[in-house]
């Protein structure tokens, strides 16, 4: 019974995506130039990785296939983030036009409803380059394989991706205070999957504790690539990749209590 029940209340969601998908690959030719767009973000981000590395043997402790081992996990988690929840940074224009208003009357949750309000498919490109990127990463590197380390991949790209989405839903709650402060947030989120593709070696010391201890980004890539490399930084010991889960739910925390601040702050669009 508890079974039905649950998927009986999954039911809406569920409608809600589906409905957003057919809508989306309704019309074909511009979804997959949508696709080709994304592919070509993820590909333009990629180059950078290989323009410094052809000059470059090592940066920030890390060669060409650990970095492109950080780039592949962060790029992973960041598109599955964006793709369910990046649209929050789009709160101000639902305020706005009194959509938010709509779906407080709807007997579903705010939040629920605007993480299904839109499902950005066309992020699939960029997530194509990011699997396809950790697949190389993956066999070229010198990994000594475990269920250890199969677990540690697992846990780091659903971790990413809840740090990640935890950064979208804050930056959504403060949208109720800042309405047009998107480029503030987007430091943060953008700001955040930007640094989480790099080595943590190349930012000084206070970038390098901002983004590992206030925006945890630094538990989504590189803290688990130097743990499963067996790499050597003294401030990111082996043990410190099975820490990202509790980076996540601390993110999350966090994130829920902007999200609470600022629904209890919104008053209305005036409508």
């Amino acid at each position: 019974m508890a079974d039905v029940t649950l998927a009986q209340r999954l039911r809406p969601y569920r409608v809600l995506l589906a409905s957003r998908a057919r809508a989306q690959m309704q019309y074909r030719a511009s979804f997959v130039t949508d696709i080709l767009g994304t592919v070509g973000v993820g590909l333009a981000e990629f180059a950078e990785v290989w323009v410094i590395f052809h000059n470059v043997d090592v940066l920030g402790g890390l060669d060409f296939t650990a970095a492109l081992l950080v780039f592949a996990l962060s790029n992973l988690a960041f598109s599955l983030a964006d793709m369910f929840v990046g649209h929050l940074d789009q709160l101000p224009r639902y305020i706005r036009a009194g959509q938010v208003d709509a779906f407080y009357v709807r007997p579903l949750p705010l939040l629920a409803q605007l993480m299904t309000s839109d499902l950005s498919l066309r992020r699939v490109g960029r997530l194509s380059v990011a699997l396809v990127a950790l697949g190389v990463a993956l066999t070229t590197a010198d990994i000594a394989w475990s269920p250890a380390t199969v677990a540690l991949i697992v846990l780091t790209v659903v971790s990413g991706t809840a740090i990640f989405s935890a950064l979208f839903t804050a930056a959504g709650g403060l949208q109720f205070f800042l309405v047009d402060g998107a480029e503030f947030t987007n430091a943060f989120t953008y700001g955040g999957s930007y640094s989480a593709q790099q080595s943590q070696q190349v930012f000084p010391d206070p970038l390098r504790i901002f983004w590992t201890f206030v925006v945890p980004t630094a538990f989504v890539a590189y803290i688990p690539a130097v743990a499963i490399l067996d790499l050597k930084d003294p401030l990111a010991p082996t043990w410190l990749a099975w820490l990202t889960p509790v980076a996540g739910l601390l993110a999350w925390g966090i994130a829920a209590t902007c999200w609470r601040l600022g629904t209890r702050h919104y008053q209305g669009a005036g409508g």
